[in-house]
């Protein structure tokens, strides 16, 4: 994984004071170090400084360069207000006090995402609401970190931090807790989302089942409606084929008969009738 930028920078402007500290091998010496490097510009973290031998020195050094080593671990982990809570600190310079105010804003940064400005007018002992602007100002043109100003709200909104702060001594057992608590917290909310993943699947299954079944009937119903017109169609071609050929009737052939004898003697007694009346026809007309 490629390291930040920032980072790779502040490391590599603090590299020629690592090398320097080699030769200050007296108290004074490293005193001076300290203040060369916490004044230099792009030097944000002080780690592998802190902790060369001759810097390490100062602990037993006296009162006078005793308090440099206090301070170099301030530069490195601490705040303006672990600076001005703890008395026989040396004065700082401007230099100095603009990049303690700027590393102190990042680790505000850390534990909130939007910062007011009378939170950080407190927090960074600053007169005025301009001198602020222009404090996260030049952390922004550093690339320490990437925030908005937003004046009317009166607030800083910081999305992203360079990673320059170094851990507090003993800080390790705290933030394995609480990335303990995190992945429980994400476990948690993984198997959450897996419950919810599965009850969406049982859903989409039943309304599968259901879809399929009611094609099914669509499909049945719409199979025997077919089958109704075609027995339908079949039957009434056979009615119409029987009426053409006579063979839906059914008439008594007696009948038939009966009605002939009738017609033929009804014609006979005509005749004989006509045969009475045709002589006198004659006779008259003649």
């Amino acid at each position: 994984m490629a390291m930040d930028p920032t980072q790779q920078k502040a490391l590599n402007a603090l590299e020629q004071y690592v090398l320097l500290s080699k030769s200050a091998t007296s108290p004074r010496a490293a005193a001076e170090l300290i203040t060369q490097a916490t004044s230099a510009p792009n030097t944000y973290v002080f780690a592998e400084l802190l902790q060369t031998p001759n810097i390490q020195s100062l602990r037993t050094a006296s009162p006078e360069y005793a308090p440099y080593l206090t301070l170099l671990k301030i530069f490195s982990w601490g705040t303006w207000s672990d600076y001005t809570s703890t008395p026989d600190l040396p004065t700082l310079s401007d230099a100095q006090s603009s990049k303690l105010r700027q590393l102190t804003l990042l680790s505000l940064s850390t534990s909130h995402a939007t910062l007011t400005y009378s939170y950080l007018l407190s927090a960074l002992a600053l007169p005025t609401i301009r001198v602020l602007e222009d404090l996260v100002i030049s952390c922004i043109y550093a690339g320490l970190l990437n925030a908005k100003l937003d004046t009317l709200s009166k607030r800083v909104d910081v999305s992203s931090l360079a990673p320059l702060r170094d851990l507090r001594p003993n800080s390790v057992p705290h933030i394995v807790a609480v990335l303990d608590d995190w992945n429980g917290r994400c476990v948690s909310v993984l198997a959450e989302i897996e419950g919810q993943v599965t009850e969406v699947r049982r859903r989409a299954a039943n309304r599968r089942r259901r879809e399929k079944e009611h094609e099914r009937i669509l499909e049945k119903a719409m199979a025997d409606d077919r089958t109704l017109k075609d027995t339908a169609k079949a039957g009434g071609k056979r009615g119409a084929g029987e009426a053409g050929n006579g063979e839906g009737y059914d008439v008594d052939q007696g009948d038939m008969m009966d009605v002939d004898e009738t017609l033929g003697r009804g014609g006979q007694r005509n005749a004989k009738r006509g045969g009475r009346f045709a002589g006198l026809g004659k006779r008259l007309g003649g």
